[in-house]
């Protein structure tokens, strides 16, 4: 009885929300929608979950579910602070005062932070901070800088593309870019290391099986799917467990220098507001 009596009222409210959104507009007091024991879900909260381009039957569709969900979680909370040990509740309370504090205290530090962090780092600092920690950049993944061409496998130019491609002088390289638009995906800068999970991403024939010749510098390789002609040359390999090169490595060492500077400023951003708070009588220390 007490189910088809909640059901009853829920689908009656729905109805009357459904009559129009002048409904709302009666008075600028949060009127009651739904009650269970001390928590109270107010009218303007479920006026948000739909629009004028909602359908009457979708709209209660969605207030039903919503009022139902809000309705099961205050009562399993309820029982929750009835039946669970007070140091429980006290714990998870900490918790998310805990949290709460770290979530305002992480938003005002990063927006004053960012204001005067200085993102500008100059080579000498990252080269130095490589030199000094060398053994902290070892690779855990094979690199290549390589230079590769997808095409049609018909296409009536391919013996020239080839040799331009194999050669690869200043002239070649021009040719290459100016035929560019009949290549289906392509990558001419072999001076970048990339890792090689990424290269059998971008060439679909090129199978962990060709791993001894995607790792031999200086190699040509011609590889073929039944629509497509993949040309590749690696230019330079490293092999994993080996000496991670600083232009690599650059990225990585940027961000580790910046968190630097950004935990710097927090601190002084913690003690200046200390200073400030003792100076203005706004933080004592009773003995």
């Amino acid at each position: 009885m007490l189910k088809k009596n909640f059901s009853g009222f829920i689908f009656g409210f729905i109805s009357l929300l459904l009559l129009g959104c002048d409904y709302f507009q009666q008075s600028d007091d949060r009127k009651v929608a739904v009650r269970v024991n001390d928590s109270y879900l107010y009218e303007e909260d479920i006026q948000a979950l739909i629009n004028e381009n909602t359908s009457p039957e979708d709209s209660a569709i969605i207030v039903s579910n919503y009022i139902t969900r809000w309705a099961t979680q205050q009562l399993l909370i309820d029982r929750a602070e009835l039946n669970l040990p007070q140091s429980q509740q006290n714990e998870f309370n900490e918790l998310v005062n805990n949290y709460r504090n770290e979530l305002y205290t992480n938003a005002y530090t990063d927006a004053v932070v960012s204001r005067d962090l200085d993102t500008s780092l100059n080579r000498e600092d990252v080269e130095k901070y490589y030199e000094l920690n060398k053994e902290n950049f070892i690779l855990n993944e094979d690199l290549v800088k390589l230079r590769y061409i997808n095409l049609a496998k018909n296409s009536n130019n391919l013996e020239e593309i080839k040799r331009k491609f194999e050669r690869f002088n200043e002239e070649d390289q021009q040719e290459l870019l100016d035929m560019a638009l009949q290549f289906k995906n392509y990558s001419l800068n072999d001076s970048v290391w990339v890792k090689t999970k990424s290269v059998y991403d971008k060439i679909g024939p090129l199978s962990v099986e060709d791993r001894s010749s995607l790792l031999k510098k200086s190699n040509f390789m011609e590889l073929q799917d039944s629509l497509n002609v993949y040309l590749v040359y690696v230019n330079d390999v490293l092999s994993r467990n080996e000496q991670a090169p600083i232009e690599y490595a650059s990225a990585t060492i940027r961000e580790i220098l910046l968190n630097k500077r950004k935990q710097a400023l927090i601190k002084e951003l913690e003690k200046d507001i200390t200073k400030d708070a003792i100076k203005n009588n706004e933080f004592e220390i009773f003995n």
